[in-house]
């Protein structure tokens, strides 16, 4: 994994240099400029494969250039197909690949590719530029266009000019579901390449065009019976994870207690000649602790585990890193402890394996089980529920007013299910959520199953804009490559043929993959709840943060913030002070807007477009 840069912008070697030293961190092992014609590139290397400087970006074959962030895990196959083809290789990188692969093929390489990746290869004789990004979104790519002029990075820090607008709907967005997803970013004229999408660049006409190459395809329910669904699905975890433990550097796999992790680190310990590295970090708190789960996989499993009990204070040390990294606003806040296990993991790795993405194919996050629970009150008339909704129901079921309103009063299950990724406490005054439709119109379309809809939704806008930026930034952010079988897009396409029973039944989640696990780790060991990967934030904006976020979110701050609604926001602060209520998710979407206003210096009311 690296950093990219490409511009036709007229920019000095040493400005373009000192672009890519503030992300330096995504790639410490090498940094390269170069100017062809009327466009600069630029690379950032962190080496995985073939450490050799002959490696290093950005990397020539004939009149194309290439920068290239990512990693193709099959890349020793694709090889061996333009071997039979003529061709020769100097290196061992999937780099030289790529770039000869596109030579060969074209745009027709892309669905040959498994891996993740984000590049750029210019063609000097016609002046052109083809770029895309994996179909899941895994690996960033972030770009300027306006009239001609274009600037593509890994992230938008360096997009990032005293003439740059942000964007009120972007911003409004942010409000709803505390990330800005593809193709907007926070700034006006600064974009990101949707998952699955290619970019062709004319620079002689100045044209751009923007293609799908890959999507979610309607459902079709296979006919395989449980056992066989199960045999296959576990022939395919074990490829995918094999082919992820490519790596000519140290190589480890994250632990929690949870069992896609489990999964993952089971089938890379049996299928490793060495016992393989394991880590995770437990908390002082009991209720957000997994660390004694993990260490009874790691024992079973044989690895060699790292385990890191953590303080608050530690956390809350990781601000620093967390407002480096995290160049536009953020609001997860398991970003921070993602960044201290990146930390510690470095100390002894620079690969590690995850279990992120299983949740996603396989029913397990614990909103997916709202769709399920609407259907026992679904059949009451709107009429009758509205009018249920106002009920103080929530004080005996210990939820927040607005999430009970927000069940009762949908429509139907589409309408839950947007409320489902847009917060039901929203803090956009607008609440239209239009911009699902606009961004994501496909996912009611390619499901029966609400339960597989909101899986879809789940993926194509949860996953990319939270999870995959999530782990991105935490990971680069001290030079680790996390790579996570679970989204191998053969897995992700493979699941959603199967039926929801396979994957949720009776109040079971993720049952096939349970029924996997048994394989490596005894079921009793992996049974107890699942705490998540969380801190207790609500605490915390009561107690260590609470001066910080009470003088950064004051009256002129508040204001300045396009269609948020401040009367709404300053009761959730209220009631969340007084223990009524737990609105911490709403406090800490506003406090990072305010770390992100102070690290790069944006005043709200001064530049937001009219």
């Amino acid at each position: 994994m690296c950093g990219i840069y490409l511009t036709n912008f007229n920019y000095k070697e040493e400005v373009i240099r000192e672009k890519l030293r503030g992300i330096s961190f995504r790639g410490p092992d090498n940094l390269q400029v170069e100017r062809v014609k009327n466009v600069s590139l630029g690379h950032l290397r962190l080496s995985i494969l073939d450490l050799d400087k002959r490696s290093n970006q950005p990397y020539i074959y004939s009149h194309y250039h290439i920068v290239f962030n990512g990693e193709i895990y099959n890349f020793k196959d694709i090889k061996e197909e333009l071997i039979l083809e003529g061709f020769d290789f100097e290196t061992t990188s999937d780099t030289e690949v790529l770039i000869k692969g596109y030579a060969h093929w074209g745009r027709d390489l892309l669905p040959r590719l498994n891996g993740m990746f984000a590049f750029a290869i210019y063609d000097e004789i016609k002046n052109e530029l083809f770029c895309a990004r994996d179909r899941l979104g895994v690996k960033p790519f972030y770009y300027y266009w306006k009239d001609g002029n274009l600037e593509i990075c890994s992230q938008l820090r360096p997009l990032i000019s005293t003439n740059s607008v942000l964007d009120k709907d972007a911003i409004s967005i942010y409000l709803d579901c505390g990330y800005i997803p593809s193709p907007l970013t926070i700034f006006e004229n600064i974009y990101k390449l949707p998952p699955g999408h290619t970019m062709h660049v004319d620079f002689n006409d100045k044209k751009r065009i923007i293609e799908q190459y890959w999507d979610l395809k309607p459902v079709k329910v296979t006919n395989l019976s449980y056992n066989d669904a199960k045999e296959q699905l576990h022939s395919l975890l074990i490829d995918a994870v094999k082919i992820r433990m490519q790596a000519d550097v140290p190589l480890g796999s994250f632990l929690s207690g949870g069992i896609d992790s489990a999964l993952v680190s089971a089938i890379a310990a049996k299928h490793s000649s060495v016992p393989i590295n394991t880590f995770t970090i437990g908390f002082d708190d009991p209720q957000y602790d997994e660390s004694k789960v993990a260490a009874e996989y790691a024992k079973i499993i044989g690895s060699h585990h790292t385990e890191t009990v953590c303080t608050p204070e530690q956390i809350l040390q990781m601000l620093g890193e967390f407002k480096k990294v995290y160049d536009e606003p953020f609001a997860d806040s398991s970003a921070l402890p993602s960044l201290l296990l990146n930390k510690i993991t470095k100390k002894h790795v620079t690969v590690a394996l995850s279990g992120d993405g299983g949740d996603e194919s396989f029913i397990g996050y614990w909103h997916l089980m709202l769709v399920d629970k609407f259907k026992k009150v679904n059949w009451l008339p709107l009429s009758i529920r509205k009018v249920l909704s106002l009920i103080p129901f929530n004080m005996l079921l210990g939820t927040r007013p607005e999430t009970l309103k927000g069940i009762l009063q949908s429509k139907d299950e589409n309408e839950l299910i947007v409320k489902i990724f847009t917060s039901f406490d929203s803090l956009n005054l607008k609440q239209d959520y239009q911009w699902v439709d606009k961004y994501f119109p496909q996912f009611k379309k390619l499901a029966y199953e609400p339960l597989q809809r909101a899986a879809d939704l789940n993926i194509k806008l949860w996953l990319e804009n939270d999870s995959n930026v999530k782990v991105d930034r935490a990971s680069m952010a001290f030079s680790v490559e996390s790579r996570s079988p679970f989204l191998d897009y053969r897995i992700i396409e493979f699941a959603r043929t199967l039926p929801i029973s396979y994957r949720f039944k009776e109040g079971v989640t993720k049952r096939i993959i349970r029924d996997i696990l048994k394989e490596y780790i005894p079921e009793k060991v992996f049974t107890q709840p699942k705490k998540g990967f969380a801190i207790p934030l609500g605490q915390w904006i009561r107690n260590e943060l609470k001066g910080d976020i009470l003088a950064k979110l004051n009256d002129e701050f508040l204001n300045s913030i396009p269609n948020l609604d401040v009367v709404k926001f300053k009761k959730q602060l209220k009631e969340h002070y007084q223990n009524k209520y737990d609105y911490s998710f709403s406090i800490w979407k506003l406090y990072v807007l305010a770390l992100w206003s102070e690290e790069f210096n944006v005043s709200f009311s001064n530049h937001v477009a009219n």
